[in-house]
């Protein structure tokens, strides 16, 4: 109705504008007519003050009036951002055929149902976001028919349509602007109309979506409850006997339903498909390009000594194993000849990285358990329940049994985390043993899955195992390219670093096994409902709400955090235990800021993600500002000491120093204390406020020497000038002084046959002892040859 009255003024207007009829005013019409009579005369009055139009004031109504139809007109024109929508909306199309037409087959299993729920959900979403979109732009539309509505508020407009005279005057604009207001009237017509239709088609989706999904959660409610109960008849009561060609019949009808399942989620999920390959062909260049460096400089053999189990056998099937464990985790609704497809590519990848590195009987049992679970996805896709399939999966069901508590054992010594095999074992063994019991009492479909899930919890762990194998030889290849390119070719303790790393890696493993688990148990969305439900909660205390969701993502942000400005020197090349020469300071501190910077982003991030507003923030900083008053001064001061260190560098990581009564090398640097290492092996650790308040002496601000003396006495006959050239030539044969600064000799008492004399050389101060040890050995040596006395 509002379109319509719209529609009859802009047409009204119009009309009066271009088709009035030709009329006079009554006083002309009167004088043509009988040119004797006046009317009688008035009193003259000035006409300085008067309302009347001009020329000018006629020129600007249509000005402005051709304004507005031009903005109108590219108003009404669709943007990038609605052909864009337009696009989306033939996509969503696309997808609901697919999947409309995947529903209208034979009926899937409880997993592809649980698929089908999700993705009609998705659609749903999509559907409301593009009615949405549809209806602004029809409220646009409105908007730019009241502008035309507008005009008619004009006096100088809607006089010159009345008056026939001036609009003659005007005809080269009146027809511009009647050119103007078709063109505009035919765009928001056609637009219109794309919307409409665009609209009827989102409607008429809505409804078939939200009856799709009445369909699948009847299928899933009828799923759930018989699984609840009794499906067939006990295995003893079975009585059936299938031809050779009603099975063959059987199986290619269900190849066909799971092939087009199968594909279609395919194309659905096809863009993620390619994002994570695309990642995973960056990872598998980023690891090629650092054995190609170590290649052609002729370190590639020290990579045996890491004992490298996985990244020694090419780069394609490591970086392809790690892209499948994402994969499988990341399809928890797939399909299950699609989830089952990419499990036993897994695992066919793992037999060719476990070949002629396991042992003959470790790799006859994995062989083995790749078999029965073969087996096992086989009969669930294709086989029709009967008595052959369900004696079929007893069969395995014991097999599994026996393979978990006698076999299995081969296998965990095999692998690089044998903690979680233990509870893998337990899992195993236990819901083969209930997956017989479901199946003897008929209820096969529960029977079914607990027996896959028994078997994918175990292979599944086995490839996590191997995941976390491989992304620590990815970190050690790093660190170790990156300390060839500094020049440090040093093999680090490669072992405690890769156990220090696996710690947060695994629990990332663990919750990725859990919830393969959970997904394959058809419970993992009601869990995540669930604890969605409990997390999302809001608690009140006081004048503070808050969720459970947003403490833990605080806490869980924090600690990521100080994971990664503990971790990220590793990628840098920089181990805790580096005690070279020649280390890089200035990229220590380019460490120590990125690692400040890393906090500081993280608890921004904590404190955004809590959800605290601001004035309970500025409630909560007055808290804490009266903690520092009270308690807290050292610990701030020595925050803000630290600050000033990374950024005014005083001191930096290998330096050498001095302070109060203690010396050593500085091992590590942080907000609130610095590590000393002290000669004798002990580490002290001296608060940031303690060293920005005390004299230091940095004995390797400059450059790492060290000037040393040393004192000897020579006896014999023998002249300076052969003393000083005896000296200057043991200096230079020793590889640890520094011979590019001169050395300083002097006498300090001469008599006859007898010379006492102080060395004085540069050498590194790493090697201080070192080098004075060696000094005095040569020059002992070298003086005994000349039939001299010498000592020190």
């Amino acid at each position: 109705m509002i379109l319509k009255r719209s529609f009859i003024a802009l047409l009204t207007l119009f009309v009066g504008l271009f088709f009035a009829p030709l009329s006079y005013s009554q006083t002309d019409t009167l004088k043509k007519e009988n040119p004797k009579t006046e009317t009688p005369k008035k009193e003259t009055r000035s006409k300085l003050f008067e309302d009347s139009a001009t020329d000018s004031d006629y020129l600007m109504a249509i000005e402005k009036a051709s304004a507005a139809m031009e903005t109108a007109f590219n108003d009404a024109d669709f943007d990038g951002a609605s052909h864009h929508l337009f696009g989306e909306i033939k996509r969503t199309q696309s997808k609901l055929d697919l999947i409309l037409n995947s529903l209208k087959g034979a009926n899937p299993n409880a997993r592809n149902q649980q698929m089908y729920r999700i993705v009609l959900k998705e659609i749903q979403l999509e559907l409301e976001e593009q009615n949405t979109a549809i209806n602004l732009r029809n409220q646009n539309l409105e908007k730019i028919k009241s502008r035309f509505i507008e005009l008619r508020k004009d006096k100088a407009l809607m006089t010159l349509i009345k008056d026939t005279i001036r609009r003659k005057q005007f005809k080269k604009e009146f027809a511009n602007l009647r050119s103007r207001y078709k063109a505009t009237d035919s765009l928001m017509t056609k637009n219109q109309g794309i919307l409409n239709n665009n609209k009827r088609l989102t409607v008429e989706r809505k409804i078939a979506v939200s009856n799709a999904l009445i369909a699948v959660d009847n299928k899933l409610e009828q799923s759930g409850i018989s699984m609840r109960k009794k499906e067939y008849p006990f295995l003893w009561s079975i009585n059936d006997s299938v031809p050779k060609e009603k099975v063959a019949q059987n199986i290619g009808a269900k190849v066909i339903i799971e092939e087009s399942v199968a594909a279609y989620y395919l194309s659905y999920r096809a863009g993620g498909l390619i994002t994570l390959l695309f990642f995973m062909g960056i990872l598998g260049w980023y690891i090629s390009r650092n054995l190609k460096y170590l290649k052609e400089n002729g370190h590639a053999e020290n990579l045996s000594l890491f004992n490298f189990k996985y990244l020694n056998r090419g780069i394609i099937i490591p970086v392809a194993v790690i892209g499948l464990n994402i994969a499988v985790v990341g399809n928890l609704y797939a399909p299950a000849l699609f989830i089952e497809f990419l499990h036993l590519i897994l695992l066919g990848l793992l037999t060719i990285l476990f070949k002629n590195q396991w042992s003959g009987v470790s790799m006859r049992n994995w062989l083995l358990l790749l078999g029965l679970f073969f087996i096992l996805c086989f009969l669930d896709l294709f086989i029709t329940v009967g008595l052959f399939q369900r004696c079929s999966f007893i069969v395995i069901n014991i097999l599994g049994i026996r393979y978990g508590l006698v076999q299995i054992k081969t296998l965990k010594e095999q692998l690089y985390i044998k903690g979680f095999f233990k509870w893998a074992t337990i899992l195993f063994i236990g819901l083969n043993v209930l997956s017989i019991l479901h199946n003897i009492f008929g209820r096969v479909s529960i029977s079914n899955m607990l027996s896959l899930t028994a078997f994918i919890s175990l292979t599944q762990i086995v490839a996590l195992s191997v995941l976390l194998k491989i992304i620590l030889e990815i970190i050690i290849l790093q660190i170790y390219t990156t300390r060839v390119k500094r020049g440090i070719e040093k093999i680090f303790d490669h072992e405690h670093l890769s156990e220090t790393l696996k710690k947060p890696f695994i629990i990332v493993i663990s919750y990725m096994w859990l919830v393969v688990i959970a997904s394959n148990l058809n419970v993992w969305e009601s869990l995540r409902t669930s604890l969605g439900s409990l997390l999302s909660h809001p608690n009140t205390i006081g004048s503070i709400t808050f969720t459970l969701g947003n403490i833990i993502l605080f806490f869980i942000i924090i600690w990521v955090a100080h994971l990664l400005q503990k971790y990220v020197a590793y990628f840098f090349g920089e181990i805790d235990d580096e005690n070279e020469e020649n280390i890089n300071k200035r990229q220590h501190s380019k460490l120590l800021i990125t690692r400040l910077v890393v906090l500081i982003i993280g608890y921004l991030l904590a404190v955004a993600a809590s959800g605290m507003p601001l004035d309970k923030l500025s409630i909560l900083l007055g808290a804490l500002g009266v903690g520092v008053g009270l308690g807290l001064q050292n610990v701030v001061n020595n925050f803000v000491s630290g600050i000033i260190l990374i950024f005014d560098k005083p001191i930096q990581i290998g330096d050498v120093i001095d302070i109060s009564s203690e010396s050593g090398r500085v091992k590590s640097m942080g907000l609130r204390t610095t590590k000393i290492n002290a000669p004798n092996g002990a580490e002290i650790i001296i608060p940031n406020g303690n060293l920005l308040s005390q004299n230091i002496t940095n004995w390797t601000y400059t450059d790492n020497f060290k000037l040393v003396d040393i004192s000897i006495e020579i006896t014999g006959e023998t002249t300076p000038e052969a003393i000083n050239e005896t000296i200057n030539k043991s200096l230079e044969s020793l590889p640890l002084v520094n011979n590019a600064k001169p050395s300083q000799i002097y006498y300090t008492s001469i008599s006859e046959g007898k010379y006492k004399i102080q060395i004085k050389f540069w050498c590194s101060i790493y090697k201080t002892e070192e080098t004075v040890s060696g000094a005095r050995q040569t020059l002992f040596s070298n003086f005994k040859a000349k039939g001299l006395t010498f000592s020190t």
